[in-house]
């Protein structure tokens, strides 16, 4: 505890902080921090009540017992993504996270010792607990505000806890959420996504006359940078998808060639880093087709420019398959025309936020299993109208392939569209310039987050996300900014208060 003491105001922070850190609260191992903050809620005084999912919620009356006092819901999540450095012994199932004060570029810092710091959403339970603290011993009063404290559950993996919240529960008609990770933002939407999967069944050829003609290349497309799929979208980055079926495409109008395998990509949310092919091209044409990749391959990181340095595209001997055989070559075709026609990138941009990508896909992957290729591409808007007209798009691209392809969906989830007008974004405003002499930023992110799933089961709420400093998140590398705890527990304390 000595290493958080003092760091600044409020210290209620800093020592319901340390005993969270003591606490292990991964992703679906939330039972003992639930239990935690339900015991602290009783020995304040606070009634408290849960959901068949396991979401909190811990209610605090207002000062008077006011029955029309205007209800705000304060959000937060109880778990924390769970990693760890490979040289440190660390068990996220029992042992406590090792917190430090340290000193970068002369800003106070705390972080962990070689694990996630698990600040996120760690000092938004915090915030919590302080509330209900100084409430219950007076230090702060609100004649005309009841509190619910939202607790949810499982955020950092697929928001289960987020989709499966019991809606009754909440009467709120605002709520602050208290994951953001920058002081002088607030956060008013998010994006919703959906994924579009192809299911192309794969038609065979026994190339077995020609084999004496036609050899097996493999093309790799290795070195790029990646990116997440929504916050990365708009970036000049390469897909090595896109970039392995623009050289598959322009190699093919030259050399008449086959494929007998194709992979890349692995994750939805991640833009592909690396791909490869097998190609089978007649033995005479060889090197000409080395020296077409080869200029093809300088004309791609010509169009690349410095975003990609590393970018590089290997050509060398393939395999020939224990079977000798290779893609039909009607399907090696169309798939190849699928490849080069399938969008990916930003779709459009938002008319009223500088810079937020409104609509985008990624072509995420292409594997093999058994006797079908699948590709996953995943969709994001901030409107439900975009993610449906982007995953039509999608669609479309697959059926008129002349492939025997399976189109399905999965369940997706709701975006939170920007509401510039709301009551709770006007008081946050006035609040962060009266405070702190200055204008916050007022954006919108282009990934998911609860408050898009709460908006959808919370439809009159207003909502507004913000929270303090923290740099590195979901890594060991995860770090938060002492003066930016007590910069957002005076906005929030602020914030409230004009509501009274």
């Amino acid at each position: 505890m000595e290493e958080l003491k003092n760091l600044s105001e409020p210290p209620e922070f800093w020592k319901h902080l340390y005993e969270i850190t003591k606490i292990p609260r991964c992703s679906e191992n939330e039972k003992k921090i639930r239990r935690f903050v339900k015991e602290k809620a009783e020995e304040y005084g606070f009634n408290s009540n849960r959901d068949d999912i396991g979401n909190l919620v811990v209610y605090i009356p207002s000062d008077n017992g006011n029955p029309s006092a205007t209800k705000i819901i304060l959000q937060v999540h109880l778990d924390m993504v769970c990693e760890k450095n490979s040289n440190i012994e660390h068990d996220f199932s029992k042992d406590p996270i090792k917190t430090k004060a340290v000193e970068i570029e002369g800003e106070k810092w705390v972080t962990a010792d070689g694990t996630t710091l698990g600040a996120d959403n760690g000092v938004g339970i915090a915030y919590c607990l302080t509330l209900m603290e100084k409430i219950s011993k007076g230090d702060i009063t609100f004649k005309n505000i009841a509190f619910e404290l939202l607790f949810t559950v499982n955020e950092e993996l697929e928001l289960t806890g987020a989709f499966g919240l019991d809606g009754s529960l909440l009467e709120g008609k605002y709520l602050i959420n208290l994951d953001s990770e920058e002081d002088d933002a607030f956060t008013i939407g998010c994006a919703g996504g959906i994924r579009t999967y192809g299911d192309i069944t794969i038609e065979w050829e026994d190339p077995s006359e020609m084999l004496d003609n036609i050899v097996p290349l493999k093309i790799k497309v290795v070195g790029l940078l990646g990116g997440h799929s929504g916050a990365d979208i708009h970036k000049p980055r390469g897909n090595s998808l896109k970039i392995l079926g623009i050289i598959l495409w322009k190699l093919n109008q030259q050399f008449d060639l086959y494929l007998s395998e194709i992979e890349g990509g692995n994750r939805p949310n991640a833009i592909p880093r690396e791909s490869m092919a097998t190609i089978h091209i007649k033995k005479d044409k060889i090197e000409r087709a080395k020296q077409f990749i080869e200029e093809r391959t300088q004309e791609i990181k010509d169009n690349l420019g410095l975003e990609e340095p590393d970018l590089d595209i290997i050509v060398e001997k393939g395999n020939v398959s224990p079977s000798n055989a290779v893609f039909e070559k009607y399907f090696t075709d169309q798939l190849i025309h699928l490849l080069y026609i399938l969008p990916h990138g930003v779709f459009s941009m938002h008319p009223q936020i500088e810079g937020l990508v409104h609509t985008s896909s990624n072509f995420a992957s292409i594997q093999r299993e058994d006797e079908q290729l699948k590709m996953v591409n995943m969709q994001r808007s901030v409107s439900k109208a975009g993610v449906e007209l982007s995953k039509e798009i999608i669609t479309a691209s697959f059926l008129i392939s002349g492939l025997d392809v399976n189109v399905h969906y999965s369940d997706g989830y709701p975006g939170w569209e920007p509401n510039f007008d709301s009551k709770v974004l006007k008081f946050a405003k006035a609040t962060y310039e009266e405070q702190f002499d200055g204008e916050p930023i007022v954006k919108a992110i282009h990934a998911g987050l609860e408050c898009g799933i709460l908006k959808e089961k919370l439809p009159e709420t207003e909502m507004i996300s913000i929270g303090p400093t923290i740099k590195g998140p979901h890594s060991p590398d995860e770090r938060l900014q002492v003066k930016s705890v007590e910069k957002v527990w005076t906005l929030l304390v602020n914030i409230l208060k004009k509501f009274e």
